[in-house]
């Protein structure tokens, strides 16, 4: 067994002055926005996985059955002996495709990328420990700009889960699948998570759930900014709301102020000031169905070649390959 490695992308020196960047624009912006990515420090990262297993958030338990039911079969199509899995985060939910590919014998890499440091590496000596002949070789960091640096070689299927895939908007979406064609070569493939348009009532409550998790995850945000930006948000100033935009087919959380106020961001020389009512958009979750997902690929260069789906009918898991 040999130790885990790792590839550092996105230390401070990396993402500070991102950071700097994504909350001056967001926040001079109308309306004012904060960038998803930013939820994901390590509380973020401990609050999405517990909102994971809520009874609301129907997306992780009906990816996790497609995978027990089809991991062989995915594992067969794709004929990899070097799993990516893009935004980790736990690796919880990649278990399935492990234990299926480990089984035939023809995985010998684990790649976990996310832009959470200490995350990556906890999970990674988890799964070190559970998989001790898979060579583990972390990543750490952000999908708008490090794919390239994926590690090469063999034949690797790139693992994109969680309906990730609905945080980015439209053009970014289109930019994101470019690079991941970009990054494909002979014999890879693509395996993505995404989730289905259905009950509007269904979809807020699995972004606004009874116990307030959600909602502290939201918040979160502020107190990056706080922290990392000498900022002075108080998160109790603001409310969590979640909405559905029918239009976009796409869930957008938000967070309203509840009263009058100024915010000062000392890093960026920057007062902010909310009216009571005023919302910042801080995540939209797009929707997709059969259709519209594959015309996306195709606009992109991926060739749609397998499509599974839960029982319900509620969420897919895809494989494509470059055209």
């Amino acid at each position: 067994m040999t130790e885990p490695q790792f590839d550092i992308h996105l230390d401070e020196n990396e993402w500070a002055p991102q950071l700097r960047n994504d909350v001056l624009t967001g926040l001079t912006s109308a309306p004012k926005t904060l960038p998803p990515k930013w939820f994901y420090d390590d509380r973020g990262s401990d609050l999405f996985d517990q909102i994971t297993r809520l009874p609301e958030y129907y997306p992780t338990e009906a990816e996790r059955q497609i995978l027990l039911a089809r991991a062989v079969e995915i594992a067969e199509a794709t004929g990899a002996d070097t799993l990516i899995e893009l935004g980790s985060g736990t690796s919880d939910k990649t278990r399935a495709l492990l234990d299926a590919f480990t089984a035939t014998g023809q995985l010998k890499r684990f790649v976990p990328f996310d832009v959470s440091e200490q995350t990556l590496i906890d999970a990674a000596k988890y799964i070190d420990d559970e998989y001790p002949d898979l060579s583990i070789h972390g990543v750490v960091g952000d999908f708008e700009r490090h794919l390239a640096e994926l590690p090469k070689g063999g034949r690797r299927v790139v693992v994109f889960l969680g309906g990730t895939i609905g945080n980015f908007a439209p053009k970014q979406r289109a930019d994101f699948l470019a690079q991941i064609v970009a990054t494909l070569e002979a014999g890879d493939s693509f395996l993505l998570g995404s989730d289905l348009v259905k009950d509007h009532d269904r979809l807020v409550a699995a972004y606004d759930d009874s116990q307030g998790v959600t909602a502290e995850f939201n918040k979160n945000v502020l107190e990056v900014v706080n922290r990392h930006l000498d900022a002075d948000f108080d998160p109790t100033t603001f409310d969590h709301v979640a909405i559905y935009d029918a239009e976009n087919d796409w869930i957008e959380m938000r967070l309203r102020s509840r009263v009058d106020q100024t915010v000062h961001v000392a890093d960026l020389d920057l007062d902010v000031t909310f009216v009571a009512g005023e919302e910042m958009r801080t995540e939209i979750s797009a929707k997709f169905t059969r259709d519209r997902l594959t015309a996306e690929l195709a606009d992109a260069g991926l060739e749609l070649t397998n499509w599974w789906t839960d029982e319900a009918g509620d969420y897919a898991v895809s494989l494509s390959t470059r055209r």
